[in-house]
């Protein structure tokens, strides 16, 4: 959710910046016309968008210029700086563009730009209807992208989830916590789709796909024609087994409705475990101590995220959240839950009068395997993410794809690559012929500290660090033979998005003048 407000600063471009403070690939921030301007110099061309991404409200001025875009410091959005149009998620709505005139050796913003439309799709190229099954991040994105590129067919997404497609890394984060009102985590309102003609079946499960007929059936009997078809249906949550794991005080999180719950369980619960170290585990135990309540955190690891982030930065990240008062019990798990605590294998009993468990999750493929859809732990997919099945495309949680960096095939579970592998798959439905190539990025918040991670590292041989991790300003290496595979940063947001460009361009040098 972008914040508008802001405080206008730097120089008025309404009454004239001298030319000369722009060079070529510079950019300045200032204002005009009551709104934050970012100028930037490509060549001959001076160009100005609006200034705060669309997002989170990042400031687009510290951020990275690639080409002709600029990319946010916060979580990597992406933005044409010719048309304002966010090219790239977690952003989906554009900046505004200004145009700009030279008099005098003067550069002067005085106008706002309207908007370019989006030209009609060729219709040799594309289907009549597009189905999407998954109405999270990959389905949206993918929705979206549809309309922006002009295609007017029918579209309809689908989707078990009774709420309209929502922001999902904010239900472990400041919504959790308290800090973010629920009215930021609609990604869109019900009349966007109205507007957009995106036909949405809420609370609607799929009974099976006929890639044969070309349809979708639904539980209720009732059948969806489609020229093209996207699956996103994303991950589902693995359950706890063990005596008491269903007693209504054990929650999981992975839906608006699970946050609400967890929420609204917070309120009179005074102690808590998290069981799981995950992410979504320690997010989860940031934002319920941030509430007040005693948490402790049970996991199997000697480390938290040591298989993601390695000894140093896992222990980095346990220390944090001791100093905010958890308690950490690893090398363990729980072998029962009762009404008012969890025992472990190791004959600890904790008090709980809430437990929340986030072990990990599975790529919901039953249905794309029952259509006799090529399954590899994920729907298999080739570069430009179509399945075995004509005109069938995945995306999401549930996608395994070739990554062209380390040329295995790999399935992520973040929410950004979800996004852009909709948006890729939505382009290439239209008879496009994009590969995904995006290096995988995500972020994780606990308390007020953010760590940015760019790559995809399942297995390494060194971390190399830079500047010091206890100070958390750090950036970290995770490397396999020459080769840096990913990064992980604390409090160096430039560093990240510069990391994520040598890496998109195969540009090994630059990595190691990020982290030697």
């Amino acid at each position: 959710m972008s914040d508008s407000s802001q405080n206008l600063s730097g120089p008025d471009f309404a009454r004239g910046v001298d030319a000369k403070l722009l060079a070529d690939g510079a950019t300045l921030v200032g204002h005009a016309l009551g709104e934050a301007i970012l100028l930037a110099r490509r060549g001959p061309d001076v160009l100005a968008i609006g200034a705060t991404c669309t997002h989170y409200g990042g400031p687009l001025g510290e951020g990275l210029i690639v080409g002709d875009t600029v990319r946010c410091p916060r979580h990597h959005a992406c933005f044409s700086l010719r048309t304002g149009e966010a090219v790239r998620a977690p952003a989906l709505s554009p900046v505004a563009c200004f145009a700009v005139e030279e008099h005098g050796g003067l550069l002067y913003v005085l106008a706002k730009r309207a908007p370019v439309p989006a030209s009609a799709t060729s219709a040799k190229a594309a289907p009549d209807s597009i189905v999407i099954v998954g109405a999270g991040a990959a389905g949206n994105a993918a929705a979206e992208m549809l309309r922006s590129q002009g295609y007017i067919g029918g579209i309809t997404m689908v989707g078990g989830d009774p709420s309209v497609p929502y922001d999902r890394p904010n239900l472990s984060k400041d919504y959790l916590a308290g800090s973010a009102p629920e009215e930021w985590i609609p990604l869109r309102s019900t009349d966007f789709y109205a507007d957009q003609k995106i036909a949405l079946r809420l609370s609607t499960n799929v009974e099976r796909i006929d890639v044969q007929a070309r349809s979708v059936i639904l539980a209720d009997g009732k059948k969806l024609a489609y020229g093209a078809l996207l699956l996103a249906t994303g991950a589902t949550p693995i359950p706890l087994m063990v005596p008491g794991a269903d007693l209504p005080h054990v929650r999981y999180l992975r839906t608006l409705a699970d946050s609400r719950e967890i929420i609204a369980r917070s309120s009179s619960a005074r102690s808590a475990v998290v069981v799981g170290a995950s992410f979504i585990g320690l997010e989860v135990a940031a934002a319920l101590r941030t509430r007040g309540l005693d948490v402790a955190v049970v996991g199997p690891e000697t480390r938290p995220l040591v298989r993601v982030m390695g000894e140093a930065l896992g222990g980095a990240i346990q220390r944090l959240h001791e100093e905010h008062g958890v308690t950490f019990h690893l090398g363990s798990k729980p072998v029962s839950i009762d009404s008012t605590s969890v025992t472990l294998d190791n004959g600890t009993s904790l008090a709980a009068d809430l437990i929340v468990v986030g072990v990990g999750v599975r790529p919901a493929t039953a249905l794309a395997e029952a259509a006799g859809i090529k399954i590899d732990n994920g729907v298999v997919v080739d570069a430009r993410l179509r399945t075995s099945a004509p005109d069938v495309f995945a995306a999401g949680d549930i996608a395994r794809w070739p990554d062209p960096r380390t040329g295995e095939s790999i399935r992520v579970e973040h929410w950004v690559v979800a996004q852009r592998q909709g948006q890729v798959a939505a382009r290439n439905m239209l008879g496009e012929n994009h590969p995904f190539d995006a290096v995988p990025f995500f972020w994780s918040s606990h308390y007020d500290v953010t760590i940015s991670y760019v790559g995809h590292a399942e297995r390494w041989d060194r971390v190399d660090v830079a500047g010091h991790i206890e100070a958390r300003d750090c950036a970290v290496a995770f490397r396999r033979g020459s080769q840096t595979l990913a990064l992980a940063t604390i409090g160096r947001d430039r560093a990240s998005l510069e990391a994520e460009a040598a890496m998109e361009r195969g540009d090994e040098r630059a990595l190691r003048g990020i982290v030697p």
